[in-house]
C-alpha cells in the first residue's frame, strides 16, 4: 500500500502551488478520472518498441492532452529525445485501451494508472525507487512487493464545488456546511431565490450512468468511504472490500444527502445530462453547487472560459459533504499516476521522469494545466479556479485520503446504475438506497 499519509506532507510543504486537474472517462476513475470529458481520442501513433531516447505514453485524461502534446514538444526541444502522447477520451477507457496494446504487444513506455490498477500489472511495471524524481517527493506509489511503481504526476481534491458569489448574495457562508441540517436550510434559502439569482437550480448533479458513471460510483461513492475521516484511516474501504459489506448507519445518513441533491437539482442535468453539461452550466452560473472536483477548474478557464468570464469569473471553493454533523473534510489524494512498463523503454522513461520535474514541465502543469504539483521544489502557481480554495483545505489539514480508488475494480459500473435509479426516483428513499447498493455490492465482490 502507499506510504501512509506521504503525500499529505507533500502537499502541505508545497502549498504555494495549485491546483489539480483531472476529469476521465473511465468508468473506474476519474473514475479520475479519471474522471470524464466527452473529449474524442487524440492518439498519436509511434513505435513504442523503438529504443533510443524514443518513447510513447499513454495519457488517461483527455482534459490536457493540450498541455501534453506541448510538453513533449519542449521535452524534445530541450533533450533532443522524443515522446508520443497517446491520449485516450470518449468512451474509451485507459484500462481497455491498455489490454487491446498487450495483445497487439505494442504497450507503452509509460502509461496511466489508479492505485487500483497496480495489481494487474504485477511484476510488469519497473521500480522507479532508485531514480532522481523520488527524492523531490513524498507522493509516489510503493508497493511493498513490486517497489516505487507509480509516478505521482498529480493530485486531486474533490468535495461540494460551489461559487461563492451566489453564496454571498444568498447570504450563505460556506464555512457553516458541516451538517445536514446547515445544507438543508442553504438549499432552501438559495431555492427560494433562484429567479433573482439567475439559477436553474441549486445544485448541478448528474447521475445518468452511461454518461458520468465516473462520478457518482467513484468521486461522490468515495464520501462514504472517507469524509469527515484522518486519512489514515481505513475503517470503511476495509469493510468494503472485505466481501463487499457496508455500515448500513452511515451509508442510510449519505443516501439521505444524495436524497437532498436530488431534490435541488436540475432535472434534466440530473437525469440525462452529461459531464460537459454539468460543468458548462456551473461555469456559466446557472447552479450555486456542483458534484465534482479540482480537475473541473481546468474546464473553467479552458474550453468553458467564455461562459465562465461571462458569469464574472467567479471565486470557486469546496464545500465537505457533510452527511454527518461535523464533517469538515475534503477528500484529497495522488490518486493519478504513471507507470513505466519493464519491458518498454526504461532508460527513456527514466529520462523523461527526471526531466519532468523541472521547471519546464512543472511551469506547463501547474500553469497552464492547473495541478497541484506534488514536487518539493515546484516553484510555480496556477491561476486555476479552485486552487487557492484546495490549497486553504490543505493547509489547515482539512482533508480525508481517497480510498475510493481501491475497491474492486468495475465496482462503479453497479454502483452508478443505482445512483442513477434513486436520481430517476425509482428509488424512493434513503433506506432503499442503502439496501439496493449494498445487494450490488455484495453481488459484486462474491462473483
Amino acid at each position: 500500500m502507499r506510504k501512509p499519509l506521504a503525500l499529505a506532507m507533500a502537499l502541505t510543504m508545497a502549498a504555494t502551488v495549485a491546483l489539480s486537474g483531472c476529469s476521465s472517462s473511465s468508468t473506474s476513475t476519474s473514475d479520475s478520472s479519471s474522471d470524464s470529458s466527452s473529449s474524442e481520442d487524440t492518439t498519436a501513433s509511434s513505435d513504442s518498441s523503438s529504443g533510443g531516447g524514443s518513447l510513447q505514453l499513454l495519457n488517461g485524461k483527455p482534459e490536457i492532452d493540450t498541455q501534453l502534446q506541448e510538453l513533449a514538444a519542449k521535452y524534445s526541444e530541450e533533450t533532443g529525445n522524443t515522446i508520443e502522447i497517446m491520449t485516450i477520451g470518449g468512451t474509451e477507457t485507459a484500462s481497455s485501451k491498455l489490454k487491446e496494446l498487450k495483445q497487439a504487444d505494442e504497450m507503452p513506455d509509460i502509461f496511466f494508472a489508479e492505485a487500483k490498477d497496480f495489481a494487474t500489472w504485477e511484476g510488469e511495471l519497473e521500480d522507479m525507487s532508485d531514480w532522481d524524481w523520488t527524492s523531490d517527493t513524498s507522493a509516489e506509489y510503493v508497493d511493498a512487493d513490486m517497489g516505487t511503481i507509480g509516478f505521482p504526476y498529480n493530485t486531486e481534491a474533490c468535495g461540494l464545488a460551489y461559487n461563492k458569489d451566489i453564496l454571498d448574495k444568498a447570504g450563505v457562508d460556506p464555512a457553516s456546511l458541516t451538517s445536514p441540517d446547515a445544507y438543508k436550510e442553504a438549499f432552501e434559502t438559495i431555492d427560494s431565490k433562484k429567479d433573482e439569482l439567475g439559477l436553474t437550480a441549486v445544485v448541478a448533479y448528474a447521475a445518468n450512468a452511461n454518461n458520468i458513471g465516473w462520478s457518482t460510483g467513484t468521486h461522490i461513492f468515495g464520501q462514504y468511504l472517507d469524509a469527515g475521516l484522518e486519512p489514515t484511516d481505513r475503517t470503511y474501504i476495509d469493510l468494503l472490500n472485505d466481501g463487499g459489506q457496508l455500515d448500513t448507519d452511515r451509508f442510510t445518513k449519505f443516501g439521505e444527502f444524495i436524497g437532498m441533491l436530488n431534490q435541488y437539482s436540475d432535472d434534466q442535468l440530473r437525469v440525462d445530462g452529461t459531464y460537459d453539461d454539468q460543468v458548462l452550466g456551473f461555469a456559466g452560473g446557472k447552479y450555486a453547487f456542483m458534484t465534482n472536483g479540482s480537475w473541473t477548474g481546468a474546464t473553467l478557464v479552458g474550453d468553458d472560459k467564455d461562459a465562465y468570464e461571462a458569469a464574472g469569473s467567479f471565486e470557486c471553493g469546496f464545500a465537505p459533504y457533510a452527511f454527518e454533523d461535523g464533517i469538515n473534510t475534503i477528500l484529497n489524494g495522488g490518486t493519478n499516476y504513471w507507470t513505466v512498463y519493464s519491458s518498454g523503454n526504461v532508460d527513456g522513461a527514466k529520462d523523461f521522469l527526471n526531466w519532468f520535474i523541472g521547471d519546464t514541465a512543472q511551469q506547463i502543469m501547474v500553469e497552464e494545466a492547473g495541478f497541484i504539483s506534488p514536487f518539493d521544489d515546484c516553484q510555480f502557481e496556477s491561476t486555476d479556479p479552485f486552487a487557492a480554495a484546495v490549497t486553504e483545505w490543505l493547509v489547515d489539514g482539512k482533508f480525508s485520503a481517497y480510498h475510493t480508488m481501491e475497491k474492486k475494480d468495475g465496482l462503479n459500473d453497479v454502483t452508478s446504475v443505482v445512483f442513477q435509479e434513486y436520481a430517476k426516483g425509482d428509488i424512493a428513499t434513503a433506506e432503499e438506497f442503502t439496501e439496493e447498493i449494498q445487494k450490488v455490492c455484495t453481488d459484486y465482490y462474491a462473483n
